[in-house]
Protein backbone atom coordinates (compact mmCIF):
# COMPACT_ATOMS: atom_id res chain seq x y z
CA UNK A 1 0.00 0.00 0.00
CA UNK A 2 0.71 3.43 -0.82
CA UNK A 3 0.04 6.88 0.69
CA UNK A 4 -0.24 9.76 -1.44
CA UNK A 5 -0.01 13.07 -0.10
CA UNK A 6 -1.40 15.70 -2.82
CA UNK A 7 -0.95 19.63 -2.38
CA UNK A 8 -3.41 20.92 -4.99
CA UNK A 9 -4.69 24.52 -5.88
CA UNK A 10 -8.26 25.19 -4.34
CA UNK A 11 -10.65 25.59 -7.30
CA UNK A 12 -9.16 22.20 -8.31
CA UNK A 13 -10.43 19.60 -5.32
CA UNK A 14 -13.93 18.87 -7.68
CA UNK A 15 -11.83 18.05 -10.35
CA UNK A 16 -9.07 15.72 -8.88
CA UNK A 17 -12.18 14.29 -6.80
CA UNK A 18 -14.00 12.94 -9.74
CA UNK A 19 -11.14 11.71 -11.28
CA UNK A 20 -10.25 9.39 -8.78
CA UNK A 21 -13.55 8.38 -7.71
CA UNK A 22 -13.67 7.34 -11.27
CA UNK A 23 -10.90 5.30 -11.50
CA UNK A 24 -12.19 3.66 -8.48
CA UNK A 25 -10.51 5.70 -5.29
CA UNK A 26 -13.33 5.77 -2.85
CA UNK A 27 -11.67 6.92 0.30
CA UNK A 28 -9.43 10.60 1.16
CA UNK A 29 -9.43 12.94 4.00
CA UNK A 30 -9.10 16.77 2.78
CA UNK A 31 -7.13 19.33 4.47
CA UNK A 32 -7.15 23.48 4.01
CA UNK A 33 -3.57 23.99 4.29
CA UNK A 34 -1.78 27.29 3.90
CA UNK A 35 1.94 27.33 2.33
CA UNK A 36 4.36 28.59 -0.39
CA UNK A 37 7.60 27.13 -2.47
CA UNK A 38 8.67 28.55 -5.82
CA UNK A 39 5.30 30.94 -5.74
CA UNK A 40 6.55 32.60 -2.28
CA UNK A 41 2.93 34.25 -2.12
CA UNK A 42 1.60 37.72 -3.74
CA UNK A 43 0.97 41.41 -2.88
CA UNK A 44 -2.62 42.52 -1.76
CA UNK A 45 -3.31 45.65 -0.65
CA UNK A 46 -5.81 46.35 2.37
CA UNK A 47 -7.67 49.70 3.59
CA UNK A 48 -4.61 51.28 0.85
CA UNK A 49 -1.76 49.73 2.42
CA UNK A 50 0.10 46.88 0.55
CA UNK A 51 0.71 43.48 2.41
CA UNK A 52 2.54 40.66 1.59
CA UNK A 53 0.57 37.11 1.86
CA UNK A 54 3.57 34.80 2.17
CA UNK A 55 1.31 31.69 2.96
CA UNK A 56 -0.83 30.78 0.02
CA UNK A 57 -3.85 28.92 0.25
CA UNK A 58 -3.70 24.81 -0.83
CA UNK A 59 -5.45 22.00 0.15
CA UNK A 60 -3.99 18.66 1.13
CA UNK A 61 -5.38 15.69 -0.41
CA UNK A 62 -4.16 12.53 1.83
CA UNK A 63 -5.16 9.31 0.13
CA UNK A 64 -3.83 5.41 0.75
CA UNK A 65 -3.66 2.64 -2.45
CA UNK A 66 -3.12 -0.60 -3.24
CA UNK A 67 0.54 -0.08 -5.20
CA UNK A 68 -0.68 -1.71 -8.14
CA UNK A 69 -2.98 1.77 -8.73
CA UNK A 70 -0.02 4.58 -8.01
CA UNK A 71 0.61 4.86 -11.36
CA UNK A 72 -3.25 5.58 -12.54
CA UNK A 73 -3.96 7.73 -9.32
CA UNK A 74 -0.76 10.14 -10.39
CA UNK A 75 -1.59 9.98 -13.95
CA UNK A 76 -5.53 11.37 -12.86
CA UNK A 77 -4.21 13.69 -10.24
CA UNK A 78 -1.68 15.36 -12.72
CA UNK A 79 -4.73 15.74 -15.45
CA UNK A 80 -6.98 17.05 -13.16
CA UNK A 81 -4.95 19.49 -10.92
CA UNK A 82 -2.62 20.69 -13.88
CA UNK A 83 -3.65 24.44 -15.09
CA UNK A 84 0.46 24.70 -16.48
CA UNK A 85 1.47 27.32 -14.11
CA UNK A 86 3.16 28.06 -11.09
CA UNK A 87 1.66 26.97 -7.58
CA UNK A 88 -0.25 23.72 -9.80
CA UNK A 89 1.12 21.54 -6.19
CA UNK A 90 2.71 18.02 -5.65
CA UNK A 91 2.46 14.79 -4.93
CA UNK A 92 4.24 12.54 -2.05
CA UNK A 93 4.46 8.97 -2.25
CA UNK A 94 5.04 6.99 0.85
CA UNK A 95 4.90 3.45 1.50
CA UNK A 96 2.41 2.55 4.22
CA UNK A 97 3.01 -0.75 6.02
CA UNK A 98 -0.18 -1.31 7.71
CA UNK A 99 -3.78 -0.52 8.16
CA UNK A 100 -6.50 -1.10 10.16
CA UNK A 101 -10.28 -0.28 9.83
CA UNK A 102 -11.55 -0.05 13.34
CA UNK A 103 -14.91 -0.62 13.22
CA UNK A 104 -14.66 -4.68 11.80
CA UNK A 105 -10.51 -5.17 12.45
CA UNK A 106 -10.33 -5.71 8.99
CA UNK A 107 -6.56 -5.42 7.87
CA UNK A 108 -3.84 -4.69 5.08
CA UNK A 109 -6.07 -3.80 1.17
CA UNK A 110 -9.11 -5.01 3.09
CA UNK A 111 -9.71 -2.24 5.44
CA UNK A 112 -9.14 0.78 2.54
Amino acid sequence: MVKLETIIKPFKLDEVKEALQSIGVSGMTITEVKGFGRQKGHKEIYRGAEYIVDFVPKIKLDTVIPEDLVEKVIDAILKAAGTGKIGDGKIFILPVSESVRIRTGERGKDAL
